[in-house]
C-alpha cells in the first residue's frame, strides 16, 4: 500500500523518460537534445501550473493538463522548425526559445498566485514520484504498453536515419514519417511521464547515453536506457525518501546529479566541435 505503488510509478515514469530522451538525442544528432531543455517538459509545467493555480484543479486534471501542454508545445516546436525537413540544431534552439517562454510565463503565474497555491506548485515542478493518483498511473502503463512495441519497431529506421537523410532514402526508409513517428511516440511518452511525476530533470538527459555506453549503439539500445532511466528515479527516490533526515522530492536528487553531468557533457562537447 505503501511502497509498491510508488515503486511501480518510478519505474514507469523512468523507463518513459528514459526512452523519450534517448530518441530525442538520436533523432536531433546532439546529446544535449533532451526533452528538459527544448520545451516539452516546460510546456507541461505551464499547463499544469495554470491549472493548480487559476483552477484549483484535481489531480486528475493537473495530469490532464501537463499532458496537453507537452503535445502542444511539442507540436508549436515541429511547425516552426520545419524548413523542407528537421534540422537537428534548428529543432534545438527553437525549443530552448520556446522553453524559455513556457518557464517566464510559468513564473509570471506563480508570482500572483497565493502562498498556498504557490507552494503547490512549486512542490510540482520541482518532480516527485508517487504524486500522481492511481487513474493517472494506470494511463501511462497502458501508454507504456501500447507504445513500447512501437517503439522497438521503429528501432531500425532509427538506425537508418542516424546514417543520414539521403543514406536513409537509399535504404528505403520513409525519412520524414520514421522521424515524426519517432518524435511523436517521444512527445507523447515524455507528456505521460510529466503527468505522472511533474518534470523530474536530468533523467531523460543521463539515461541515454550511459544506457550506450553499457551496451553500445546497436539493438537493445532503447530497452537499456528504459531500464537505466527506472534505475535512476527509484535510486533517486530511495535517496530523497529513506537516506536523508528530510523528505524531499525526487527531482531535488536527480537535479544534484545531472547538473554536473550537463556542465561536464558541455565542456567535452565544446572541446570536441560538435556545439554547433
Amino acid at each position: 500500500d505503501l511502497r509498491l505503488p510508488t515503486a511501480v510509478a518510478g519505474s514507469a515514469v523512468g523507463v518513459a523518460l528514459g526512452i523519450s530522451g534517448l530518441l530525442f538525442q538520436r533523432l536531433l544528432g546532439n546529446p544535449l537534445a533532451s526533452p528538459d531543455f527544448v520545451g516539452v517538459s516546460s510546456g507541461a509545467s505551464l499547463f499544469a501550473v495554470s491549472a493548480i493555480v487559476l483552477l484549483d484543479a484535481s489531480s486528475t486534471v493537473i495530469s490532464g493538463s501537463a499532458l496537453l501542454g507537452a503535445l502542444l508545445s511539442a507540436s508549436l516546436i515541429y511547425v516552426l522548425a520545419w524548413r523542407d525537413g528537421i534540422s537537428g540544431y534548428r529543432f534545438i534552439l527553437i525549443g530552448i526559445g520556446i522553453s524559455q517562454l513556457m518557464l517566464s510565463l510559468v513564473g509570471y503565474i506563480v508570482a500572483h498566485a497565493s502562498i498556498y497555491e504557490a507552494r503547490e506548485a512549486m512542490t510540482w515542478l520541482v518532480g516527485t514520484v508517487g504524486q500522481a493518483g492511481s487513474g493517472e498511473l494506470r494511463t501511462l502503463l497502458v501508454a507504456l504498453t501500447i507504445l513500447l512495441p512501437l517503439v522497438l519497431v521503429l528501432e531500425r529506421p532509427l538506425r537508418a536515419l542516424e546514417l543520414g537523410d539521403d543514406t536513409a532514402r537509399a535504404l528505403g526508409a520513409r525519412v520524414e514519417l520514421n522521424r515524426f513517428g519517432l518524435i511523436a511516440v517521444a512527445i507523447v511518452l515524455i507528456g505521460f511521464a510529466v503527468a505522472v511525476a511533474g518534470p523530474i530533470m536530468f533523467v531523460a538527459l543521463v539515461a541515454g547515453p550511459i544506457a550506450q555506453r553499457l551496451v553500445g549503439r546497436g539493438a537493445g539500445g532503447i530497452a537499456a536506457a528504459g531500464c537505466v532511466g527506472a534505475i535512476i528515479t527509484l535510486g533517486a527516490d530511495l535517496v530523497a525518501h529513506q537516506l536523508l533526515p528530510t523528505d524531499l522530492p525526487t527531482g531535488v536528487i536527480t537535479g544534484l546529479v545531472g547538473a554536473p553531468y550537463l556542465i561536464w557533457l558541455l565542456v567535452t562537447v565544446n572541446k570536441e566541435g560538435r556545439g554547433g
